[in-house]
């Protein structure tokens, strides 16, 4: 797989959910280092004013391979609603994946965007929305 397909799966997805009316605003950036190694960053904002950042760092050489990433997810106050990331902590956490969800910090395997997508859907905006 090459990072611009990867980009317009990406893409297609955030295009279905704001169709769908979840999305209302989506501004993603790439930085391509050789055909499959970039990185992707952007924001989503959802039909509730809240927000998703990301970022990955992605190596596409041999496998979809997300050597750095963050899903920062955050109402419209800002408050943080969960984070996902393999950012190093101090104290070193026993896992290098992990998910946090107010003042926890779970073990979580690595996400794929869309999925982190589909649970904010599922999860907060369709809530929002009944």
């Amino acid at each position: 797989m090459f990072v611009k397909d990867y980009l317009a799966d990406l893409t297609e997805s955030i295009n279905e959910y704001s169709t769908s009316g979840f999305i209302v605003i989506s501004e993603i950036t790439s930085d391509f280092r050789s055909d499959k190694i970039g990185i992707v960053r952007g924001k989503i904002v959802f039909v509730d004013e809240s927000i998703l950042f990301f970022k990955e760092y992605l190596d596409l050489r041999h496998k979809i391979d997300k050597k750095a990433y963050s899903f920062h997810y955050q109402d419209r106050n800002s408050n943080l609603i969960f984070r996902y990331d393999n950012a190093l902590h101090k104290p070193r956490l026993a896992f290098s994946e992990h998910k946090h969800t107010g003042d926890k910090i779970i073990p979580s395997s690595i996400p794929d965007i869309c999925a982190v997508l589909e649970e904010i859907i599922t999860d907060h905006i369709k809530l929002f929305l009944t």
